[in-house]
């Protein structure tokens, strides 16, 4: 199908008391028109225009998307005037689909059969059924279930009050009968205003078909007008997830404590402690567990790897039956082979760690290689930078590395090597060495503790 999506999104969202225009603000991570353009650039439009106002600047420097065009509306003259900035851009027969940036939720299910449904000659509505439709233009259908007319609450009388379903101003419709219509648009109304509402009367009273498409949920019509809107967007957002996650398996010991922001892939049997926050694109393989309080971003997970409470991973791989945590930080570029262990406080960065190699406590790996069945004990340090330069820490497979030894980059240390605890490594130290330079310990007897001078 040829398809062109117009998307509003020039509101200045005052009520949101911010300096960030409103489509700008977030859900899960993502801006809310960012999430509108994802969604309906997967239904393989040919072009969206984005029609923006407050703040275009920001907007343009932030959103990101294929075949997107950019139409000022410089004063805010109401919704049909928004649409009518894009219309010089709209050629040929092509399906329109009118959007709104602040309607972060809407699926791509939904506007499939939108667009679907839409009639040869007229306009395919998305409609909505409220709970309490207070305020809300009430759809009048005729007895061929068509829409017949938007009645607005004021104008309603106590029998159109009664009705639940509601206009989300979502529609699609031809160019040809967008343009027609748009160009006999009036603002003889209180506020002055040109409103896209109207064309669904001027297109029943020329006899067209108005087909109403009532959307299944609620909240993904939902637009955002104030940070109220915006955190209950984002807990039913997240809501969604949740369910999805579990429906693949996975357990979640609270699905209301969790924070998918980007695209997390699980396996089955993967588990998920409270508050762990996902970004990037996540990856975790069955069997994996995730303790409490961990962020993982741009990550790979294996099998049977358990991350532990309070542990922060970026950019990293971790390879099956590995454990980290808790409290470790794992930096981008560390690639973690199977069966390693990392412990309590250790932070890793752009290093690769063999199987079966261990850095229990209190330590820091940097810019390193280190071998298979490597132990590096507590309070080990690797020196990787002189102030303006980093290098690498070699370290061959069976190293045994006591606590409180400082790597001295470059440095290579042989297969086998035993390195005593305390010691200072500047030097390559040969396979199956033993490397200690600490001094020969001696007391000095009657050693008087420095006191604090008197002030």
């Amino acid at each position: 199908m040829d398809l062109s999506v117009v998307i509003l999104a020039a509101g200045q969202g005052t009520r949101m008391r911010s300096k960030l225009p409103k489509v700008l603000h977030r859900i899960a991570g993502k801006p809310l028109l960012q999430h509108v353009i994802d969604t309906s650039s997967a239904l393989g439009s040919n072009a969206t225009h984005l029609v923006y106002g407050h703040g275009g600047d920001q907007v343009q420097a932030v959103i990101t998307g294929d075949n997107l065009f950019w139409v000022e509306q410089k004063q805010q003259l109401g919704t049909g005037h928004a649409v009518q900035q894009a219309i010089p851009e709209l050629k040929g027969s092509a399906t329109v689909l009118i959007l709104y940036g602040d309607v972060p939720l809407i699926k791509q299910s939904t506007l499939a059969d939108l667009i679907e449904q839409k009639p040869a000659e007229g306009i395919a509505l998305l409609t909505v059924a409220l709970s309490d439709p207070t305020g809300y233009g009430r759809i009048v259908r005729n007895e061929n279930n068509q829409v017949s007319a938007i009645v607005e609450h004021k104008d309603a009388d106590s029998a159109t009050l009664e009705i639940k379903e509601v206009n989300s101003g979502i529609m699609a419709v031809t160019v040809a009968d967008l343009k027609h219509w748009l160009g006999n648009l009036s603002n003889d109304n209180s506020q002055g205003e040109y409103y896209l509402t109207d064309i669904i009367a001027m297109a029943s009273e020329e006899g067209r078909s108005v087909v109403g498409v009532l959307a299944k949920d609620e909240l993904e019509v939902e637009g955002v007008n104030n940070r109220q809107q915006l955190a209950r967007l984002e807990r039913h957002y997240q809501n969604l997830q949740a369910n999805s996650l579990m429906e693949k398996g996975v357990t979640l010991y609270d699905p209301n404590r969790i924070d998918v922001r980007g695209e997390l892939s699980v396996e089955q049997d993967v588990t998920i402690d409270i508050n762990v926050i996902f970004k990037g694109k996540v990856q975790l393989a069955t069997g994996s567990y995730i303790g409490a309080n961990c962020i993982l971003k741009n990550c790979t997970v294996g099998k049977n790897v358990h991350i532990k409470a309070n542990t922060v991973i970026e950019d990293a791989v971790i390879g099956d039956d590995s454990s980290v945590g808790p409290f470790a930080r794992i930096r981008p570029g560390t690639v973690l082979k199977d069966d390693v262990h990392i412990g309590n406080f250790v932070e890793v960065k752009k290093s690769t760690i063999s199987s079966g190699s261990k850095v229990g406590h209190l330590s820091y790996i940097g810019d390193s290689e280190i071998g298979e069945n490597v132990n590096v004990g507590a309070g080990t340090i690797t020196c990787n930078y002189d102030g303006a330069n980093k290098f690498k820490t070699i370290l061959e497979d069976d190293v045994f590395v006591g606590s409180d030894t400082q790597l001295v980059a470059p440095v290579r240390v042989g297969k086998g090597v035993t390195i005593g605890a305390g010691t200072t490594v500047t030097a390559d130290v040969t396979p199956g060495a033993l490397v200690i330079s600490r001094s020969k310990q001696r007391e000095i007897q009657n050693w008087q503790r420095p006191v604090k001078k008197k002030s």
